[in-house]
């Protein structure tokens, strides 16, 4: 029996700006400045980063935060640029 050939959707066009801002978020101000705070899953978090709260590593398969500024004068793609990943609970605390 001859196999189905399906479409695939073309993913070629996808904007990795419009795919980080299309997931779960939320805003909250820390220090009088509004911040973008995207929750990554241990099943996404793919990279390894450095949390700059404590400084420490946020190992690949850890689930953590990301946050950017939400009220930058620069605009979304040069907030996006400037993200930072951090542990949850160094989000909390800071």
């Amino acid at each position: 029996m001859p196999r189905a050939n399906r479409r695939r959707p073309d993913h070629s066009g996808d904007d990795p700006l419009e795919r980080l801002l299309a997931g779960w978020k939320r805003t909250e101000i820390r220090r009088g400045i509004e911040w973008t705070v995207q929750p990554v899953s241990a099943a996404q978090a793919q990279k390894s980063y450095t949390c700059p709260g404590c400084g420490r590593s946020i190992d690949a398969g850890v689930a953590h935060l990301v946050t950017w500024r939400a009220d930058g004068v620069l605009g979304d793609a040069a907030d996006l640029a400037a993200r930072r990943h951090w542990h949850q609970h160094c989000w909390r605390v800071g």
